[in-house]
């Protein structure tokens, strides 16, 4: 096995336990000429997620999700992750300090413009969503694109039997991904009624409206291995349905399993 030239650094893509990096930013252009692999995109958001969790809640768990999915199809399929996309449309939580949203139109026009940039090298793209409020504009934008004859879908992050917002799903997941993070001294429960019994309410008065704290559900009981249990779960299933590669006529790929109605998705 040959050394690097001392005092000159490789040019290769630094290598993780999992062999060479599956990481987008980590390679240079010719790393990529003529290899049209399939790209992840997370896409999250930046907005309040109670008292207890960081702004970035959404865009952590995309990324981690699809990070651990590229790491199962290692050797199966060529999957990059793309640095994630943290601003998407969080209208519902702009009540509360910190929250960034850009809106639906701009997040359809980024998403399309990042799709029909990215499929010039790219074979298929694929967007790992992690906010529900995001499902609006980001299915209109793959729809769109697909008009086009671009190979292009998207993911929900949305475990089976999840509460709606900050509360004890979330709340596992960041104690796994992000423990210092998470102020477990201020975590408190907001109403926790099925999100199917708040919907007018959230409609009408937002989120803040409904709760004050930010929080649909009950933190109580996170555990980060719950957590890590959540996320293990989403990732199988994320590779699955990649292997798959089956899309619906909404841009949705794999088959939707019964899921609760996320917070902003009715918007």
């Amino acid at each position: 096995m040959s050394a690097e030239p001392a005092g000159v650094e490789s040019r290769r893509p630094k290598a993780d336990a999992s062999g060479p990096s599956t990481r987008l930013a980590h390679h240079a252009w010719p790393d990529l000429e003529g290899r049209a692999p399939l790209v992840l995109l997370p896409l999250g958001s930046f907005e309040q997620h109670g008292p207890h969790l960081p702004l970035d809640t959404d865009t952590a768990v995309a990324s981690a999700v699809a990070g651990r999915a590229a790491a199962r199809l290692c050797g199966e399929v060529e999957v990059l992750v793309a640095p994630a996309q943290s601003y998407g449309a969080s209208g519902e939580h702009e009540g509360f300090p910190g929250t960034v949203s850009v809106g639906h139109d701009a997040l359809r026009l980024l998403v399309t413009e990042i799709g029909r940039s990215m499929l010039r090298w790219a074979g298929r793209l694929l967007v790992v969503n992690g906010h529900g409020g995001n499902l609006v504009s980001l299915a209109g934008a793959v729809t769109g694109l697909r008009a086009e004859s671009r190979d292009v879908a998207w993911w929900p992050c949305l475990p089976p039997g999840s509460d709606a917002h900050a509360g004890r799903t979330e709340t596992s997941m960041m104690l796994r991904l992000r423990r210092s993070a998470v102020r477990t001294d201020r975590a408190v429960a907001g109403p926790t009624d099925p999100i199917h019994l708040l919907l007018d309410r959230l409609v009408a008065e937002s989120v803040r409206g409904v709760s004050p704290s930010g929080v649909l559900g009950d933190p109580a009981g996170a555990r980060a291995s719950e957590g890590e249990r959540l996320l293990e779960r989403m990732a199988d299933r994320l590779a699955t349905d990649i292997r798959a590669w089956q899309v619906s006529g909404r841009g949705r790929l794999g088959t939707a399993e019964r899921q609760p109605v996320a917070v902003g998705a009715m918007r």
